[in-house]
């Protein structure tokens, strides 16, 4: 059977975690790593892979796995895709997945692909859950509340901010569903602390949560990867009330991030050209192996 041929676009914390999962899949082989860099300061794991800087210079690439930051997806994916290669990624503003969606699903049918969104754990592997939860009780109220733990994509998005020179965002559950968040930070020289924390809580990951920033000497000393989640919906199925549901986990983030990635990249070999998110595609597509076998063990 020949081998799904995956890139890994980026090489933080998710692509590392990717590349793991890649190598304990069966049913895939590494075409390559995708970094800015190229192959200069190539780490030990990569030495038996291609590592460009482009992906137009790896071979029969099926599908790219993009664990660049957020708001550089929709920028790499178009390109991806429209030179007819599928994508995968981790995009985790939650307001803005359908415009995201509308964007790539022109992409990915102008170059024959398919592109799944969002396929992290939430969104992603989490959004399957909330969505049978409301299919068996259809009436009621859900509430996701992550952590503690740290958030990758809020990190990443602190980052950015003009100042920083190092930060961890953590999130802190509340209760129904909110959260409070807790950035870390270590400031540039020559930047004034306030200024630098009023810029993060400005920005669009912080704007609607209750935000803490406070100034550390090290940032280092303060991380870990944990993180977590508690999914609840209380609610109707039919006519009869007070049905509730619990879901709990919790995980190595980027882990699970680069383990979920691997899953939707073999989805995408399975969907007709566009872009979908988690909660379109059939949960069995995301295995690998005989389909028959699934449904006798998992139905």
């Amino acid at each position: 059977m020949k081998k799904i041929r995956a890139a890994i676009v980026g090489y933080g914390n998710i692509g590392k975690y990717a590349l793991q999962a890649l190598e304990s899949a069966p049913d895939f082989e590494v075409a390559g790593v995708v970094r800015r860099s190229g192959g200069d300061n190539k780490p030990a794991e990569l030495e038996k892979y291609p590592v460009v800087k482009e992906i137009s210079e790896l071979q029969d690439v099926d599908v790219a796995i993009l664990s660049t930051p957020t708001r550089s997806v929709e920028q790499y994916a178009k390109q991806i895709l429209e030179a007819g290669i599928n994508t995968v990624d981790s995009f985790d503003i939650h307001s803005q997945i359908v415009p995201l969606r509308r964007s790539l699903n022109e992409s990915a049918k102008k170059g024959n692909a398919v592109s799944i969104i969002s396929a992290g754990w939430d969104p992603g592997s989490d959004s399957v859950v909330r969505t049978l939860l409301q299919a068996i009780a259809p009436n009621g109220i859900t509430y996701t509340n992550f952590g503690p733990g740290m958030s990758m994509g809020h990190t990443v998005a602190v980052k950015a901010i003009e100042g920083v020179q190092a930060a961890l965002s953590m999130t802190i559950p509340t209760g129904t569903g909110i959260h409070r968040r807790m950035v870390y930070i270590e400031v540039k020289e020559g930047y004034n602390f306030d200024e630098v924390a009023a810029a993060i809580k400005a920005d669009a990951y912080f704007v609607n949560d209750e935000t803490h920033v406070k100034q550390v000497p090290c940032v280092n000393e303060l991380l870990d990867m944990g993180h977590g989640v508690n999914l609840t919906r209380k609610g109707v199925s039919g006519t009869t009330q007070n049905q509730l549901f619990e879901f709990n986990m919790r995980i190595n983030n980027p882990a699970l991030t680069g383990q979920v990635l691997v899953c939707a990249a073999r989805a995408t070999m399975r969907q007709q050209p566009g872009c979908y998110t988690m909660i379109e595609i059939p949960v069995i597509d995301l295995l690998s192996g005989d389909r028959e076998e699934h449904i006798a063990h998992l139905v």
